[in-house]
């Protein structure tokens, strides 16, 4: 190839593919076969960064610097059916050549069959960004693939090679440092081979690459794409294409943005913010790094993507800030400590909420991001103080009585004179919440509640507290409310008087004994007949549920049984005489099914309700017996 020298050892060592990797290629291959130029941006994003990467170490390291007129170089080779991408990029040791291209770091195979499997034929190549499997395309069009590196700051350079089962790595030789990975496609790729075909394919993806990009074409190198830093042209020139081709290059994403947000801000602060919110969560949007990679730039050179200039709660925000009022040679310690990043930040935080304060005035619009990051962004209203009003302002919820999505605005516009909280549910399902029991006692009064599914909705509104002067309550822990209000339809049957209910309360605790803290009647019930509450002053039951499945011990009293005392079942229990002790044993585990929990003893569970059932099918067509009922 014209340009790059290299010798090869004849010694290689031969090394297995991680498992998960040979199941990947297969996956690319036969997956994502008839989207194959994917692959050419994927391998030049990967050598600007490269570059990039060189560029920011150079700072603090001379033997890092670039060579003058470092760029990404395309060379096509018609007679030997091979395609080069070079760089001039930090290069990969040979260590790092086995552990990069030999094993997936982030978002296994697994994530990435099933995406497969569940996606549209014409949705799968947009899968390969989404899972960081970037360099694996090139085995879509390629039957072997070598990769000779070399860091600026060794002489040793190295060869991997594959074919696609396994890999060698020998030791190498190149005049100079960087990366070069070379294609010998398959014998049905050769159109790209043509350097006006590849010109276009590098127009449509990597246009807006600061990184000069050329493709060798008559005997000289020639430039393939305009190179300037896009967040520093007026918008008024920026198409649209050209804004989501830098998106998907940025982020490694194929959909499209669901905002683009671009400014250039002014004053004693200079800076240019081009931001993207993703159109679709991206699948490692609550893994461990919780952090924001908004990429700084400073004077349109790539500083780092660890400035974490959004807080975690916006770390689903792509994009790049590039300002003039920080030094080049900015040090991980001064980023930390300069109070420029810290208002640098603190307007970025500003915009990007006012962009989805401007978002939810259409209601259809702001849904289908909420749905995609509403739980990162109640994250927010947990951790930080300075902005939890206005992302009240961006919080939405389904509802006991309402389709769509609710704001709390809305809610207490339309709350009953008399209430005086916001009455909340949480679950994990929504459909199932729905249908909760807990509810009944609400939808009967016409009370609206709303109901929280994420997991972070157990701990929010401790700090939120309330909203528009109204505090928030769980609905479990509100019995007491419901006395004000009627109920809007009568109901079918008599309550048990008083003294008949808490004699039954009393009853039915003497059987389960320390199992439940109390036995009470309740308003909160229409149709069950028991419901489980958490015991007085204690966390919410769904709050319990997580911190046990987390593995942690939560010092908590057993739950209250609350009882319906106009339901049937009631009734019948409160007129027997003899011990129901089984019958408190099977509506305790009742309850507990109900709020989404195992019986205590499942397999005893299930007999009583074998039991129960066979019982009565053997009754006359009456259903009653002379001693007053039982558990039907």
């Amino acid at each position: 190839m014209a340009g790059v020298v290299e010798t090869v050892e004849p010694a290689a060592e031969r090394q297995e593919f991680a498992a998960e990797v040979g199941r990947l290629l297969d996956l690319v291959i036969h997956s994502l076969y008839s989207e194959r130029e994917i692959f050419l941006r994927e391998l030049v994003a990967n050598s600007a960064d490269a570059i990039d990467r060189r560029r920011f170490l150079a700072l603090t390291d001379p033997a890092m610097a670039l060579p003058e007129g470092a760029k990404v170089r395309i060379v096509p080779d018609k007679p030997a059916r091979t395609l080069t991408i070079a760089d001039d990029g930090v290069g990969m040791s040979r260590d790092e050549l086995a552990s990069q291209l030999g094993t997936i770091a982030r978002s296994g195979t697994r994530a990435f069959g099933e995406a497969l499997a569940a996606a549209k034929p014409e949705e799968r190549p947009n899968l390969i960004g989404q899972f960081g499997v970037g360099f694996y395309s090139s085995f879509m069009v390629a039957e072997r693939v070598e990769v000779l590196s070399r860091r600026p700051d060794s002489t040793e350079a190295w060869l991997w090679a594959s074919d696609g089962h396994g890999f060698t790595l020998a030791p190498a030789a190149r005049d100079q440092a960087g990366t070069l990975v070379v294609l010998f496609l398959k014998p049905d790729c050769e159109e790209f081979l043509d350097p006006v075909g590849l010109e276009t394919i590098v127009r449509r993806w990597a246009d807006h690459i600061s990184v000069p990009i050329t493709i060798f074409r008559d005997g000289k190198d020639l430039s393939a794409n305009e190179g300037v830093a896009l967040w520093r042209k007026p918008r008024a020139e920026i198409s649209e294409q050209s804004y989501h081709a830098f998106y998907r290059h940025l982020g490694h994403l194929f959909d499209t943005p669901a905002a683009i947000i671009h400014w250039h801000a002014e004053g004693t602060l200079e800076f240019a913010a081009l931001l993207f919110i993703p159109g679709t969560a991206p699948p490692d949007l609550f893994e461990q790094d919780r952090r924001s990679h908004v990429r700084l730039h400073v004077r349109r050179m790539f500083i780092t993507d660890q400035a974490e200039l959004l807080p975690p709660w916006l770390r689903f925000v792509q994009g790049v800030v590039d300002t003039e009022d920080l030094p080049l040679n900015v040090s991980r310690e001064m980023l930390q400590a300069t109070p420029v990043l810290a208002r640098i930040r603190k307007a970025l935080i500003n915009r990007v909420l006012t962009e989805f304060k401007t978002r939810g005035q259409d209601s259809a619009e702001y849904a289908k991001i909420w749905e995609n990051f509403g739980a990162v962004l109640k994250e927010g209203v947990w951790e930080e103080n300075e902005p939890r009003k206005d992302l009240a302002e961006l919080l939405r919820f389904r509802s006991s009585a309402e389709s769509g999505l609710v704001s709390l605005a809305e809610y207490v516009a339309r709350k009953q004179p008399a209430q005086e909280a916001i009455y909340v549910l949480r679950g994990e399902d929504p459909e199932q919440l729905a249908h909760s029991p807990q509810l009944e006692g609400f939808r009967a009064r016409r009370l609206e509640v709303l109901l929280l599914t994420d997991p972070i909705d157990a701990f929010w509104p401790e700090r939120l507290s309330e909203y528009g002067g109204v505090p928030f309550r769980s609905i479990t822990q509100a019995s007491a409310d419901l006395e004000k209000f009627p109920l809007a339809v009568e109901a079918a049957t008599d309550d048990l008087s008083a003294g008949q209910a808490d004699k039954l309360a009393a009853r039915l605790k003497s059987a389960l004994e320390q199992r439940v803290s109390a036995v009470r009647p309740t308003a909160r019930l229409v149709e069950s007949a028991v419901a489980l509450a958490p015991a007085d002053k204690g966390p919410d039951l769904h709050l319990q549920r997580l911190m046990r499945r987390a593995g942690r011990n939560v010092p908590a009293a057993p739950p209250i049984l609350e009882i319906n005392p106009r339901h049937p079942l009631m009734q019948a229990l409160a007129a027997t005489e003899r011990s129901i002790a089984e019958e408190a044993e099977l509506l305790l585990d009742l309850a507990r099914v109900q709020e989404g929990d195992a019986p205590a003893d499942p397999a005893r569970f299930a007999g009583r309700v074998g039991a129960a059932l066979a019982a009565s099918l053997s009754r006359p067509a009456s259903g009653k017996e002379a001693g007053g009922g039982s558990l039907p």
